[in-house]
C-alpha cells in the first residue's frame, strides 16, 4: 500500500474509530441554557468522554416526545421541574428504575415538608426544591406607584390591570404547578374564581416561562408569576427585582428520571449520580441557575440571606402530585380555552366591571344600589368556571384529553363558548351599571 493511502486508511480508521468509542447521554429538559449549559460543562468535565447532548422542550411536548418515541426511545435522561409529569410518564410506564449509590442518598432526608423529595419505587429523584411565587420589578413598581404583592390574591386587584404577566401553564410546566397550586389552595371555584379574575388583569400570556421573567427585568411588566429560581437568580445578578413566596404555596421536588429503554444507560447513571453529589448539587448556587439543593448540610455555603428550605417555613399547600397529574391535561385545556384563548373578551369585562365599580364609588345617583347589584352579577359571570371538579377528574374527560377524541373537542367548544358569552354578558352589566352612576 503506498505511503499517502496508507495515511489515508489510518486517519478514517482513527475517526470511526474515535467516534465509536464516545459516548453521549441525551437529556430531554425544560430547564433554561443557563442551567443546562453549566451542568454539561461540570459533568463532562468530570467524564472525559462522555458528551451531554440536549434536547430543549416545554415540560408538556417533552412527555408527548418520550409518548411518541417510546417503541424506540431516543432520550436517556428526562429532567424538568414539573412532579406531576413524572407521575404521569411512570403510569405510561416509560421511566426506568435505578437506586443511586447509598452513600449519595444518605444525605438527602425523605421529604420536603410533606412531599417526598424521591419517587419512593425508585423511579424518578429530587435533585432540586422549587417553590412558586411572585417576582416584580422595583422600578416599575415605584414608576406606577403601586405596592409589592405578596398573596395570589393580590393579583386580583383592580390597580394591578395590565401590569401583571403569566405564561400559559398548557406551554409551561412550573406554571401548571403553580395553576394547581392556587387549586389545591382555594379549592376548585374559587380556586378558578382567582385565576379568571387575575387573568383578566394581566397584559400578556407568554407561551414559554423563559418570556415572564424577561418582561420583568425589562420593565416591560411590573409583576410576573415564576417558579422561585427566575427570581433568585435575577436577584443574584444583580438585577432591580424582588421575589416573594405567597403563604399559600406547595414546595416540592425538581427532578431526574431515566427513561427506560434508552441508548445510553450507564450514561444516564452517572449523569444521576453527579446531579445528586455534593459536587453537582453545589452547582445549583451559581448566580445564573440559583437553585435549592436537596442536601440540607450544604446550605451552610451559600450566599448570604439565601433560603433554606429546610429551614424556612414554606409551603402551606400540600400539594397531592397524583391528582394534578390525573386532571393535568384537562386543567391545561381548560385554562386556554378560558382564559389564554379568550384573554382580550376576559380582559374587557374586568375593566368595565372596574371602570363601572370606580364611577358607582363617586355617584350620588338614587340607582347605586341597583348599580352595584348589577356589578355583583358582572363578577360572578367573569369569575365562573365552565366545568365542575368532579366532572374535570372524571375518567371518561381525562381520558378523553389523552388523545384528540371527539368528546375533547365536543368539552373544548362548549367552554370557549360559555366563556365569551359569560364575558360579553359581564361586560353588557358593567357598562349598565355604569351608566346608573350618571
Amino acid at each position: 500500500m503506498k505511503p499517502g493511502i496508507l495515511t489515508i486508511v489510518c486517519a478514517i480508521l482513527y475517526f470511526f474509530c474515535g467516534t465509536a468509542a464516545a459516548r453521549d447521554v441525551v437529556i430531554v429538559t425544560s430547564f433554561p441554557k443557563e442551567l443546562f449549559e453549566t451542568y454539561k460543562k461540570t459533568f463532562e468535565a468530570k467524564h472525559p468522554g462522555t458528551t451531554v447532548v440536549i434536547n430543549s422542550k416545554q415540560t408538556n411536548a417533552g412527555v408527548t416526545y418520550l409518548r411518541e418515541t417510546k417503541a424506540k426511545p431516543e432520550a436517556d435522561i428526562f429532567w424538568v421541574s414539573a412532579p406531576d409529569a413524572f407521575q404521569t410518564l411512570d403510569s405510561d410506564g416509560l421511566l426506568e428504575k435505578y437506586a443511586p449509590p447509598k452513600e449519595i442518598m444518605a444525605k438527602i432526608p425523605a421529604k420536603i415538608g410533606n412531599f417526598p423529595i424521591h419517587d419512593p419505587d425508585g423511579k424518578y429523584f429530587g435533585f432540586a426544591i422549587s417553590g412558586y411565587g411572585l417576582m416584580w420589578n422595583k422600578n416599575y413598581l415605584k414608576a406606577h406607584k403601586l405596592s409589592p404583592p405578596k398573596e395570589w390574591t393580590d393579583l386580583t386587584n383592580p390597580r394591578y390591570y395590565n401590569h401583571l404577566i403569566i405564561s400559559a401553564p398548557s406551554r409551561s410546566g412550573t406554571t401548571h404547578l403553580t395553576i394547581e397550586t392556587i387549586l389545591q389552595a382555594y379549592g376548585w371555584d374559587k380556586g378558578w374564581a382567582l385565576l379568571l379574575n387575575a387573568g383578566g388583569n394581566m397584559g400578556s400570556i407568554t407561551e414559554r416561562s423563559f418570556g415572564v421573567p424577561e418582561a420583568v427585568i425589562s420593565g416591560q411588566y411590573g409583576i410576573g408569576v415564576v417558579i422561585d429560581f427566575f427570581g433568585l437568580s435575577a436577584i443574584a445578578s444583580g438585577q432591580p427585582v424582588e421575589f416573594a413566596y405567597p403563604s399559600l404555596t406547595s414546595v416540592v421536588p425538581a427532578s431526574v428520571g431515566i427513561v427506560k429503554g434508552g441508548p445510553n444507560p450507564q450514561e444516564a447513571k452517572a449523569f444521576v449520580n453527579y446531579l445528586l453529589s455534593e459536587a453537582g448539587q453545589t452547582v445549583l448556587f451559581a448566580p445564573e441557575i440559583a437553585r435549592l439543593p436537596v442536601i440540607p448540610e450544604l446550605y451552610a455555603k451559600a450566599p448570604k440571606d439565601y433560603p433554606n428550605p429546610f429551614k424556612k417555613k414554606l409551603g402551606g399547600v400540600e400539594f397531592n402530585d397524583e391528582l394534578s397529574s390525573s386532571r393535568r391535561d384537562v386543567v391545561n385545556s381548560l385554562y386556554d380555552h378560558i382564559i389564554t384563548f379568550r384573554h382580550n373578551e376576559l380582559r374587557d369585562a374586568w375593566k368595565s366591571i372596574y371602570k363601572a365599580e370606580e364611577a358607582l364609588a363617586k355617584s350620588k345617583s338614587a340607582t347605586v344600589s341597583q348599580g352595584k347589584n348589577l356589578i355583583a352579577d358582572a363578577r360572578k359571570l367573569a369569575a365562573q368556571v365552565a366545568i365542575n371538579d368532579k366532572r374535570a377528574s372524571d375518567k371518561e374527560v381525562t381520558g378523553a384529553f389523552k388523545s384528540k377524541s371527539g368528546l375533547r373537542a365536543q368539552l373544548e367548544t362548549e367552554w370557549e363558548n360559555f366563556a365569551r358569552g359569560n364575558y360579553a354578558k359581564a361586560k353588557e352589566l358593567a357598562e349598565k351599571a355604569a351608566a346608573m352612576a350618571k
